[in-house]
């Protein structure tokens, strides 16, 4: 049996620093948010010419001074996805379309192209936020009346400190926010949800069958039996994950990416943070049994 409950103070330390930095880098130096939020031009083409690659794309595009150029390979090499924030030039695709065929002859295929306005952005911005708060209210409703105010308390701060944490390491690798990022956060939200029920349903079993096993103890023996399938949920979904960062092209690499530091802290969490809760508010069988006869 491996002795989860010998870490439970230093684990504890870590995700307390992990939250105070994750608060100070979204606090400070905020996310980086894309066209979806704050409004741009997406071009999507393809190019009959494999000669021409994303770096002799993208100094073409800035010598038309669009500001700052997103240029992206996407599927097969020859596709591309161009992004840059709004421009008052009313013309600018067919003055784009129009260098390009002087740079590069009529090479290019224009298969999508797609403007969002401040106002569509900042919309689209406040319904992410509404989402995820949604959501989140939601989960807390289902496992408060779920499970006794202890155990709501401690799936309550790991919820917190996956979509904290996550979003700081968003912050500080500049990585890219979209519609496809506000997805994976609430799949987050699921995922880590999951993990610390499946464990607390132990726990609760638990307490229940032993009157003379402290929680510290009990925890312990609770996360060793539902190990295997936490583990087994955990690497099968990382696979695939990892199946989609390397091979499922640039636009879901923020997605999977997100995904996978979701996939991580929800494991790690649901044991060393709504765990610990429980032992820091010495929850015993009467806890269990007198909510049993309300």
């Amino acid at each position: 049996m491996i002795a989860f409950n010998k870490y439970y103070n230093k684990f504890n330390i870590l995700s307390i620093s992990l939250v105070i930095v994750s608060l100070f880098l979204l606090t400070f130096k905020g996310l980086n948010f894309g066209i979806d939020f704050k409004g741009g031009t997406l071009i999507e083409l393809r190019s009959t010419d494999s000669k021409i690659n994303i770096s002799s794309l993208r100094d073409n595009l800035n010598q038309m001074n669009l500001g700052d150029v997103s240029v992206k390979n996407f599927g097969n090499e020859t596709d591309f996805l161009i992004k840059f924030e709004n421009n008052e030039n009313k013309n600018i695709i067919e003055e784009i379309k129009k260098h390009l065929e002087k740079s590069f002859s009529n090479n290019f295929d224009f298969r999508r192209v797609e403007n969002v306005g401040p106002k569509v952005s900042a919309e689209l911005l406040k319904s992410g936020i509404i989402a995820i708060s949604v959501a989140l209210a939601l989960m807390l409703i289902y496992i408060w009346i779920r499970f006794e105010w202890q155990f709501s308390l401690g799936a309550i701060l790991a919820l917190f400190h996956d979509v904290i944490v996550t979003l700081g390491l968003f912050s500080l690798l500049g990585l890219e926010i979209n519609l496809s990022i506000i997805a994976a956060v609430l799949t987050i939200v699921g995922y880590s949800m999951n993990d610390t029920v499946v464990i607390f349903d132990r726990v609760r079993e638990n307490l229940r069958k032993y009157s003379d096993i402290k929680i510290y103890e009990l925890t312990n023996i609770s996360i060793n039996e539902t190990l295997s399938r936490t583990l087994i949920t955990s690497i099968t979904t990382l696979l695939a994950l990892l199946s989609i960062f390397f091979f499922g092209g640039e636009i879901l690499k923020g997605f999977s990416l997100a995904m996978v530091f979701g996939v991580v802290f929800g494991t790690y969490s649901s044991i060393y943070i709504a765990n610990t809760v429980l032992v820091r508010l010495k929850v015993s069988q009467k806890t269990v049994l007198k909510d049993d006869k309300d």
